[in-house]
């Protein structure tokens, strides 16, 4: 069983020790195969040298580097058909025999696509290794003022009693095993900086049909702080000749993180088609929309199984709404808050929401007088049925609520409504 491990290190004196480390303390050596992207200043040691071309390495200047995402995505470009992929940080410790109790978790969690994540316990290079054996879990920390999902973590509740891994809701981006076809169906999005990067992940891998899950062993230890090392956010700022600042990256990264999560899309750094973005909210515990998340979510349980996958093949459908201005009250139109825009199946379930804020109505209220055109895009394994407009006023009080059937030509995708 070979392992691809990734580990997209940025200046970092940690690479070296880490991957010594990682040989060391695995049960199977020999089976790992290494993707490095290097990300180097003049002068910093390179990667050691492994027999039989197993240590792969993208060497690239620090001014060249474009962020964490981007250089995941190089890693992911050196995978050659390994049974597993294991993505890392370069600052790492690891339990003995952590390849074998990855396996071996694999195994135990039942699914034929898991993932195996979390955040690892915190070390630090300059002090004792902590005496810990106790497997952590992932939990809703706070939405950001973009709406992206970040996370904490904590001990896995009752994990002396556990031989199989938990099942999650989110995944860490330093530390996450899955099957080697993950870097085909999940590749990651070298256009995202940093900020996003995990809950975007775990949609993704979710509805391509992964399941997700915290082993639940100890595996690995993870430095969060890096204390007195670069970073890309200290070098990439203007003066210092590189092509882009970094909040010019992040503040892209950040207006596409945003648009997933509101207008989820299909596609090679999508969506998959197995499973829905609903099912996912349903699963994990989230609204994206209400920006809420559950008491479940925020503790860190375990969350119920998800459903089947869906039989049908998820489609990308366009709507169509014309609204003629003469039948929504004063408010709805001269000062609201935001207009709900939901689509529903023929059971009544939301199948996707996508609201109009008070930016867009003005815009589509000066456009034409006359009538509103409101056009939405979303992907949904199930027909849509219904269209749904419920506008509040400027305070957030809900004003009265329109709905209607959507009609389509024969098999089309293009669908239309009117109010």
């Amino acid at each position: 069983m070979t392992i691809f491990v990734s580990i997209a290190a940025y200046r970092d004196p940690e690479l070296i020790p880490t991957i010594e480390r990682c040989l060391s303390r695995a049960r199977y050596p020999g089976d790992l195969r290494f993707g490095i992207c290097w990300q180097h200043g003049e002068g910093e040691p390179p990667p050691p040298e492994l027999d039989g071309g197993r240590m792969r390495v993208t060497a690239v200047p620090w001014r060249e580097s474009r962020g964490a995402c981007w250089a995941r995505a190089q890693c992911m470009a050196l995978y050659d058909g390994e049974d597993f992929f294991l993505q890392l940080d370069s600052h790492h410790h690891f339990a003995q025999d952590w390849d074998a109790l990855l396996l071996d978790q694999a195994e135990r969690s039942g699914s034929a696509k898991p993932v195996l994540s979390t955040y690892a316990a915190a070390y630090d290079p300059h002090a004792a290794l902590p005496a810990t054996d106790q497997p952590t879990v992932m939990r809703f920390g706070h939405f950001t003022p973009e709406g992206i999902v970040l996370f904490q973590f904590g001990v896995m509740p009752g994990w002396q009693r556990r031989a199989a891994p938990m099942r999650a809701r989110f995944l860490s981006g330093h530390l996450l095993f899955a099957p080697g076809g993950f870097v085909e169906e999940v590749p990651y999005d070298p256009e995202l900086y940093f900020i996003g990067e995990e809950i975007t992940l775990a949609i993704r891998a979710f509805t391509h049909g992964y399941d997700l899950f915290h082993p639940a062993v100890h595996i690995a230890w993870h430095e969060y702080t890096r204390k007195g090392r670069s970073k890309h956010w200290d070098d990439h700022v203007a003066g210092r000749d590189v092509e882009l600042p970094w909040h010019a990256r992040d503040v892209a990264s950040l207006a596409k993180v945003q648009q997933f999560l509101t207008q989820p899309q299909a596609g090679r750094h999508g969506c998959g088609d197995v499973r829905s973005f609903t099912q996912y909210q349903e699963y994990a515990g989230i609204s994206f929309r209400r920006r809420t998340a559950s008491p479940a979510a925020r503790r860190g349980d375990e969350p119920a199984p998800p459903g089947p996958p869906r039989l049908a093949a998820a489609r990308h459908w366009t709507v169509r709404l014309e609204v003629t201005p003469g039948r929504l009250v004063a408010e709805a139109l001269d000062n609201p808050l935001f207009w709900y825009i939901g689509f529903h199946d023929v059971d009544g379930t939301e199948l996707a929401r996508d609201d109009a804020g008070r930016l867009e109505i003005k815009r589509l209220r000066d456009q034409n007088a006359g009538r509103i055109v409101i056009e939405r895009h979303f992907t949904s394994d199930r027909q849509p049925e219904r269209w749904t407009i419920w506008p509040t006023d400027r305070r957030g009080r809900w004003l009265p609520r329109f709905d209607g059937r959507l009609c389509r030509d024969g098999d089309s995708t293009q669908l239309q409504g009117a109010l």
